[in-house]
């Protein structure tokens, strides 16, 4: 992903603004290490930091229409560019970046051409005819996106809070699926599709539908100039992902360029499941595996870079962020500039622990709902930003538009977990991909339990964060955390420890507005809390919170605080392990 700093309407144009706007974007330069570029206009500045993916020789940006006239900075990958440059046959093309279509697809239809984007992206266009601009983000929030005012009236736009924040008055988070329109002053809500409304889908489960629709959304994001891999936890969603990535690989061009051996990519502590499962998957499809080992304290050491870097005090975006970060820098030091990734497949069917509870299909519905609007503020921002921050892109596609449409159209009926009926958590998607002819994965990797990337990693990690946290946050600190931190108070030590360096590196109050809060479990969202009584007394965002559904529940509903982040993995999982062998999966 590249990084776009903006800023629009300013009252100076002088040399020394200039200056500054570059220096605001270097800020960003870890998205985008491999060119710089700024264009000014009056008061007006569009710059970037580019990742190279597609046309590397050519495709630098800003980006222009024929005269120059329309100006673009823009971070994202356009899927479907190729089709919309033959609707564009009478427009001249600079270069064979995806993005440049933007700039065209402006002229011949003013604001109006967002939805006819199949990708991800964040853009601001300059309409240097009558000094007018747009800006607009992705529809579920991909790609991360702040927009700020300053004092003089000029509008700024970044990637990434770290290029406004010392700048503006005030900044929020941009909204997905949102248009921002100078010529309106305001927003205006792009992306509409049926489910937004949560009113309750009736269409049959069709397992051959659902099936190829994810193989197209993962298809078209072979399209690469660069070496890529996958991230193969050995979860069921990477597992996916990297199969229907093997199969396909074959006959493309980034075949073509680079082989057809994938690369596969897992981290974890060790003896945690996750290596264990990637290794098996990995071995299953005959991908080039590459296992990352991390310590406890490796982890903690990088914490503060972490929050430098996702900009989020959110407690389990945190526990994820850190290992994904490790390993991010490990891949592309390797080489490896764009890698596939499983995010988005438990919103879309429910397929967190908690969802066992769900009262009825209604209400399983409207919590998809809920959590797939809210990706952004979570899963989108951890992978944009962990990855980000090394240079590293990542593409998602269950959050392809096309595929969330099929998905969210099923009768929830099909998405409940009844275990009378054989139907764990996410079955339709196991269902869709179990094919006795043509095996996708392995029948046990197809069906395996739900784990939270940050607890799959090893779950002596999230403990050892506990502990870290207790030996810097003291109760007397705690007593006192609703008058330091009175909006969104940490409730936990670890809470507390990760809000301290948040708020060093971005002690504005509109910072702290842009992170979520309110009670949660096993990253539930609020509402969902009322399904079961036991869970408000038990308010953890780890999939083992979720008592009497994950198979290694956190014993007594308690988390033993004086483990040492000294300690490896396999000493504190190996003290656990017979305990947690002899927990039942109860209903």
């Amino acid at each position: 992903m590249c990084g776009i700093l903006a800023v629009l309407g300013c009252s100076d144009d002088s040399q020394a603004k200039r200056v500054r706007v570059l220096e605001l974007s270097r800020r960003l330069r870890h998205r985008g290490p491999d060119w710089s570029g700024l264009h000014q206009f009056g008061g007006n500045y569009l710059s970037h930091q580019r990742l190279a993916i597609i046309d590397p020789a050519s495709g630098d940006q800003p980006l222009y229409n024929e005269d120059k006239s329309i100006v673009v900075t823009v971070n994202g990958e356009i899927y479907n560019h190729e089709q919309l440059r033959k609707s564009l046959a009478n427009h001249k093309f600079r270069t064979g970046s995806d993005c440049e279509v933007i700039a065209h697809l402006y002229e011949e239809h003013g604001e109006n051409f967002i939805d006819m984007l199949d990708g991800v992206f964040s853009f601001v266009l300059l309409d240097k005819r009558d000094n007018s601009f747009i800006v607009a983000r992705d529809a579920i929030g991909v790609t991360s996106l702040y927009i700020g005012w300053g004092l003089d009236g000029s509008v700024w736009i970044s990637s990434e809070m770290k290029g406004l924040n010392d700048d503006c008055e005030h900044f929020e988070a941009f909204p997905p699926g949102h248009l921002y329109s100078s010529k309106e002053h305001g927003f205006k809500r792009w992306y509409n599709p049926v489910w937004f409304s949560e009113s309750i889908p009736s269409t049959p489960f069709n397992p051959l539908a659902l099936r190829k629709a994810f193989e197209n959304a993962v298809i078209k994001r072979l399209m690469t100039d660069v070496p890529f891999g996958v991230l193969l936890s050995g979860g069921l969603d990477s597992s996916l992902v990297a199969s229907v990535t093997a199969r396909h690989l074959a006959g493309t061009k980034a075949a073509e360029q680079w082989g057809t051996q994938l690369h596969s990519f897992c981290v974890g502590l060790e003896g945690s499941p996750d290596l264990k499962a990637g290794k098996e998957v990995a071995d299953y499809l005959g991908t080039v595996h590459h296992e990352f080992h991390f310590t406890v304290q490796d982890g903690i050491d990088a914490i503060e870079d972490v929050i430098y870097h996702i900009e989020t005090y959110d407690v389990t975006t945190i526990r994820a962020s850190t290992p994904m970060f490790l390993m991010s820098r490990k891949i592309k030091s390797l080489g490896v500039k764009m890698v596939i990734s499983g995010e988005g497949s438990d919103e879309l069917f429910g397929g967190y622990l908690y969802f066992h509870k769900a009262p009825n299909k209604e209400e399983f519905h409207q919590e998809t709902c809920r959590k797939v609007k809210a990706l952004h503020q979570y899963d989108c921002l951890r992978a944009n930003k962990a990855t980000s921050a090394w240079g590293l892109e990542v593409r998602v596609p269950f959050l392809d538009k096309e595929f969330i449409n099929v998905a969210m159209s099923i009768d929830p009926e099909w998405k409940m977990i009844k275990r009378d009926q054989g139907r764990i958590e996410k079955w339709v998607l196991r269902k869709a991909f179990d094919d006795e002819e043509n095996p996708y994965l392995p029948k046990h990797i197809l069906y395996r339990q739900k784990e939270q990337f940050s607890d799959g990693v090893g779950y002596s990690w999230i403990d050892g964060l506990k502990a870290h946290a207790a030996q810097h946050v003291t109760d007397k600190m705690m007593q006192n955390a609703a008058r330091i931190y009175p909006h969104n108070t940490p409730t936990t030590k670890e809470g507390y420890y990760y809000r301290m360096i948040f708020e060093r590196f971005f002690p504005q109050n509109s910072a702290r507005l842009t992170v979520p809060g309110g009670p949660s479990v096993a990253c539930s969202t609020a509402k969902a809390i009322e399904w079961d009584a036991q869970w408000s007394n038990n308010l953890d965002p780890s999939g083992r919170a979720a008592l009497g559904v994950h198979a290694s529940a956190y014993e007594h509903a308690t988390v033993p605080a004086s483990l040492s982040a000294g300690k490896s993995a396999a000493e504190m999982n190996k003290k656990r392990g017979m305990s947690r062998r002899l927990l039942k999966f109860l209903p």
